[in-house]
């Protein structure tokens, strides 16, 4: 029985219990579906990527080589050929899970920041026009942060330690270079 929980520890949770409620093709069918959906997710994350910097360079917040837009494209090409090369470094240099978990580590700080700063706009700026709106956003964004919080805590110290570094690294960057050049901050 020991040995079936630790079974039970798989990277493919879903795959591995339909394969043991008697339906082995359909569980080897979802973790094809994994494998071959895995690839777009993390070229949609490197797009995703690419487009924070570039926006993050029209502001002074980052090099201004990175908010050149190529004459026939009309894409960041700077932006995204570094972004390449880095995505391509660390690939070489991490492990997949490792990678996953932090860049989960910085989805889930995202998603934090979003939730509190959804709150705090509520509260500081009540009549500012807003195309929605967040019902109980008291609770709802107190229950996003908590899950976020749990999550995060949950990835593993080694992940937090790279969370926290890669936090501190940016830090300084904003401080040392950016906090001067930001053309929003300095309106």
């Amino acid at each position: 029985m020991p040995s079936r929980v630790a079974n039970c520890l798989t990277k493919e949770p879903l795959a591995y219990i339909l394969r043991n409620l008697g339906y082995p093709q359909i569980g080897n069918w979802v973790a094809g579906a994994a494998i071959i959906a895995l690839p777009s997710v993390i070229l949609m994350m490197i797009f995703g990527q690419t487009r924070i910097l570039f926006t993050m360079a029209r502001d002074g917040l980052m090099p201004k080589a990175f908010a050149k837009i190529h004459t026939k494209y009309h894409t960041p090409h700077v932006v995204t050929i570094v972004t390449g090369i880095a995505v391509s470094l660390f690939a070489a240099m991490f492990p997949v899970e490792s990678l996953a978990d932090i860049s989960n580590s910085g989805t889930l700080f995202a998603f934090f920041v979003v939730a509190a700063g959804v709150m705090l706009l509520r509260s500081r700026q009540p009549d500012r026009v807003r195309p929605f709106r967040t019902p109980m956003i008291w609770l709802v964004g107190l229950l996003a942060m908590a899950g976020c919080a749990l999550l995060f805590v949950s990835l593993g110290w080694y992940t937090i330690k790279l969370f926290l570094i890669w936090a501190a690294i940016g830090l300084a960057v904003y401080f040392l270079y950016a906090r001067r050049r930001s053309v929003l901050a300095n309106q």
